[in-house]
């Protein structure tokens, strides 16, 4: 399950980890003009950890998802 939320700055996706046991945090990907943010709290810690990409690497990570193993560089479209 998730849900999305649009804020004045940001569009904000959380996460829910539904289904069977062992079950994970929920996690949060904020989307801003300049990066997107992810977020889980870590129970382990006691604290939010929180991760940021640039547009550019959400990009990459985005064509990585449907590539075999090896080492890519996007090429600006002409």
């Amino acid at each position: 399950m998730f849900t999305i939320e649009h804020d004045f700055d940001a569009t904000v996706v959380t996460l829910v980890d539904e289904g069977e046991t062992p079950l994970n945090e929920d996690v949060t990907v904020t989307a801003f003009a300049e990066c997107v943010t992810v977020e889980q709290w870590d129970p382990r810690t006691d604290r939010v950890e929180k991760v940021t990409l640039s547009l550019a690497q959400l990009q990459d990570l985005a064509a990585a998802l449907d590539l075999p193993e090896g080492v890519y560089r996007l090429r600006p479209e002409p």
